[in-house]
């Protein structure tokens, strides 16, 4: 079976994977305080030209979304995101399990514009009656976007903007960042990155790692006590070292970066694959997600041989899929799905 469903079927990177294996042995400190996590620490901040930030590891995207939101947030503050946004629709409440709500503002192919957000906020405040209401507290956005959109520079910019004029911080998921980066439409560096909002995630489980994912706090300090506080979320491993050791190897030689472009270009392949074919796209995106409208009937035919994703109904007879590349994805599994479709 072809998998083209998501970007983690797969296990870790052999070099990851090698890693782990030549570390196994080693006895090491828990909870993140062996010397690998702090070489993968000090690895990420010299990538991302910040030496004084406060780098974290969580065992996954979801925890990471839930307790960084949380450190960020008063008890009557929300998170305001695009209505697309993977915290609005793909995290199963678990924001709003943590006690705080997604306060949702309109998307376009997954990206929200920075003048609704300043909106929002001004409208909110407007509103004689707003102590009574769920304030908004800090500004989620992920890089690349729950459409496989990116943000440009100057878009991020904006939106940076609106948060330091209204004094709350902004927060960039990137489950995906390697593919983002990688994207030639992609105008952000890492550093740039670092530059353009408060906190963000480096993505590992998505890009090359059995788990977890960086958490990097730039623009600010990490709230007072955040060890306890990821740990009450089950965001904290006591074999920290696991983390440690995968982003030390994934950023060791440029891996992360290399992971990013191996799996840009099979996307784009694909994508030339998909068009050639005839297919409808729902919409075009630069990075690793791709997104079709297919037949029914076509879609039912796919699955006999691929894994794809089913993302939304388009109407009685069509259905929205997502085609998705990773690190793991090569010539030959392009080759293969090409003689399916």
């Amino acid at each position: 079976m072809l998998a083209f469903n998501n970007d983690y079927s797969h296990g870790a990177h052999p070099a990851v994977l090698q890693a782990l294996v030549d570390t196994n042995m080693e006895p090491q400190p828990g909870y993140g305080t062996d010397a690998h996590t702090e070489r993968a620490k000090q690895l990420i901040r010299e990538a991302c030209q910040a030496p004084d930030a406060d780098v974290f590891f969580l065992v996954g995207g979801t925890q990471a979304n839930a307790t960084v939101i949380d450190m960020l947030l008063a008890p009557y503050e929300g998170v305001v995101a695009a209505e697309t946004g993977h915290v609005a629709c793909h995290e199963a409440g678990a924001i709003e399990f943590g006690g705080h709500k997604v306060l949702t503002i309109p998307g376009y192919e997954g990206k929200m514009h920075a003048e609704d957000l300043e909106n929002y906020i001004q409208v909110f405040y407007e509103n004689e009656s707003y102590e009574h209401t769920v304030f908004p507290g800090a500004v989620y956005v992920s890089l690349s976007t729950e459409y496989g959109t990116l943000y440009s520079k100057a878009e991020l910019a904006a939106i940076h903007a609106v948060c330091q004029k209204r004094e709350i911080p902004l927060f960039v998921d990137g489950a995906r960042l390697a593919y983002a980066l990688a994207a030639d439409e992609c105008d952000i560096t890492l550093p740039e990155l670092a530059q353009l909002c408060d906190v963000f995630y480096i993505g590992g489980t998505k890009c090359g790692a059995l788990c977890g994912e960086a958490v990097v706090f730039c623009g600010m300090h990490a709230p007072a006590h955040p060890i306890p506080r990821i740990k009450q979320h089950g965001a904290l491993l006591a074999k920290g070292r696991l983390t440690g050791v995968q982003f030390e190897a994934l950023f060791t030689d440029g891996l992360y970066f290399e992971i990013g472009r191996q799996a840009i270009e099979t996307a784009q392949t694909l994508r030339r694959v998909l068009h050639e074919r005839g297919y409808q796209f729902f919409l075009e995106t630069p990075t690793n997600q791709q997104f079709v409208i297919l037949p029914n009937e076509d879609m039912a035919r796919i699955r006999e041989h691929a894994s794809i994703e089913y993302w939304e109904k388009y109407d009685d007879t069509h259905t929205v899929v997502r085609f998705c590349t990773s690190w793991a994805t090569t010539q030959e599994d392009i080759d293969a799905l090409a003689a399916v479709l």
